[in-house]
């Protein structure tokens, strides 16, 4: 497997367990991805129609319903990123990943028994949201926190690659009900509502036996219980210099964030974010999660039927047919990403890239739909198909492909590590309230757009992603390979600061022997 080559890890360090406890509590990534993706094939199902009264509204009105259904979960996780951070800085990681799960669950039950009541669809939407955002922030961060820097990009892009899984998953499985289950009854639609609960319980089971963070046990002066960790995730012996040298790189940063912000409050955190070092590294996390959105993908994922539809396809089943081939491009996007293309471009290529290639494919897009007109010929009873339409769709595989493996996990990646250690959660959890609330805004406005604009959509879209890409180029530093406490350097804190810090120099080095002799007396006492 590739991993980055700049750095000093061990090749213990990337061992089995690493992979496997990255694998785990990524599990939580299949339930963000199948409840992103799967709400939207579920509403063009006829008994989910049927149910919940979408038959018998105007285009107006199911625009407004879809919108909905659709943003309510992008709202609750927008509330649900900011109030688990608190919960995380006070109890840790995994407690903080156990109530996660718990609460996706409940959700999702609660959908599971609306039996046509909106209220109930829309109350488990908000809570599976709460679930998602606090997930999606804790997750990335917890990996990065406990991943060497050779294939932490990798371990984190796991992270994305099941999100695109689960998103797959909940493509794919529409389409199967739709073609196999009888909607004379709730059972087609009860079906992908219910599996919602299949990753939040494996999700839950891993979080139990997951060690905790041993960056988060240092903030909290567990030294022992962090450096027993350390051995556990490094498989090196605790007296190995490497896992001296990360724990006192650890405590090094502490105490520079400490000593830089007076103390851990909320007014201590927004001070620290204000620093020249770490006001660009919050501002350019927060474009990124934005401009992540604006690239228009969510215009294909939450309503790739009614996109589809826009192209010329006809047909329920043969829409989510459509929608599940465009789940298998993002997956194999993800996959391309996280094996090869994170350690080994690097975040910074991965975005100027990604926006200018990505951006073709949805120019062809709008030109085809402005000049075939798909949407209203369907409309009219002629549903021809012509080279040029397939060229079209194949333009939404090669979209869902490029966007993947570039803009998709990247800046899940960046915005979990470019963070200092002492303000990492709070800022990681801005920047992913960031991203819910720009995917809120695009997934309420885009069922509106899309019947107002037309092609303009594609074409608004496809704009934004060459001005992204231009600011990547200028804007955003390679990450790739480097530790967590090298990024003060990179972002460019001021040599005062750091001076400043060195003061304590003394205490630093007697916190490294304190350090080595507790390795020496647990050596002593086997």
């Amino acid at each position: 497997m590739f991993h980055a080559e700049n750095t000093n890890d061990p090749k213990e360090v990337r061992n089995w367990k690493i992979h496997l406890l990255g694998f785990g509590v990524s599990m939580s990534a299949v339930a963000v991805g199948f409840d992103t993706a799967f709400i939207g094939g579920t509403q063009a199902l006829v008994s989910f129609k049927r149910d919940f009264g979408l038959d018998v509204q105007s285009q107006y009105e199911r625009d407004t319903l879809s919108g909905n259904i659709v943003s309510t979960f992008q709202a609750g996780c927008v509330v649900g990123s900011l109030i688990t951070f608190p919960i995380v800085e006070r109890w840790g990681r995994r407690k903080g990943m156990i109530l996660s799960s718990l609460v996706f669950c409940i959700g999702a039950a609660l959908m599971t028994a609306s039996s046509g009541m909106l209220p109930l669809i829309y109350a488990g939407r908000a809570i599976t949201g709460l679930a998602i955002g606090g997930a999606s922030l804790i997750v990335p961060v917890y990996i990065a926190e406990t991943s060497p820097p050779s294939i932490r990009g990798r371990l984190v892009g796991v992270f994305e690659v099941l999100s695109q899984a689960g998103g797959m998953l909940g493509f794919w499985i529409n389409y199967i009900v739709d073609r196999t289950i009888d909607p004379a009854g709730p059972t087609q639609w009860l079906i992908p509502v219910g599996l919602q609960l299949a990753p939040g319980a494996i999700f839950f089971f891993v979080s139990l036996f997951a060690p905790e963070s041993p960056r988060w046990l240092c903030k909290k002066d567990n030294w022992d219980q962090a450096r027993k960790n350390l051995v556990l995730l490094r498989n090196l012996p605790g007296d190995h210099e490497y896992i001296l040298e990360e724990l006192t790189g650890i405590r090094e940063q502490i105490e520079l964030e400490q000593l830089k912000s007076g103390g851990s409050s909320l007014k201590a955190n927004l001070k620290e974010m204000t620093l020249k070092g770490n006001r660009n590294r919050v501002g350019i996390g927060l474009l990124l999660m934005a401009c992540q959105n604006l690239t228009g993908v969510n215009i294909l994922t939450y309503y790739s039927p009614r996109i589809f539809e826009t192209l010329g396809l006809t047909g329920t089943s043969t829409k989510l047919f459509a929608t599940g081939c465009y789940g298998i491009a993002k997956t194999l996007g993800m996959v391309i990403f996280a094996v090869w293309l994170v350690e080994r471009v690097g975040r910074r290529k991965a975005l100027i890239y990604g926006a200018f290639v990505g951006s073709i494919p949805m120019w062809y897009i709008g030109g085809y739909v402005m000049k075939a007109d798909p949407e209203t010929a369907a409309a009219e009873g002629r549903f021809t198909q012509s080279g040029w339409g397939y060229l079209a769709m194949v333009c939404v595989y090669l979209y869902g492909l490029v966007y993947c493996m570039t803009w998709q996990g990247t800046t899940w990646v960046y915005c979990s590590e470019i963070f200092p250690i002492g303000i990492r959660m709070f800022c990681v959890a801005i920047t992913t309230a960031d991203q819910w609330l720009w995917s809120f805004i695009i997934s309420r406005s885009t069922p509106y757009m899309i019947t107002s604009l037309g092609y303009g959509t594609y074409f608004f879209f496809a704009a934004l992603m060459i001005l992204m890409g231009i600011w990547s180029f200028f804007c955003v530093p390679e990450t790739k390979g480097l530790t967590l406490e090298d990024m003060d350097r990179l972002f460019g804190v001021p040599e005062r600061i750091e001076s400043e810090g060195m003061k304590r120099t003394g205490e630093l080095e007697k916190g490294s022997d304190e350090l080595i002799d507790s390795v020496d007396n647990a050596n002593m006492r086997r």
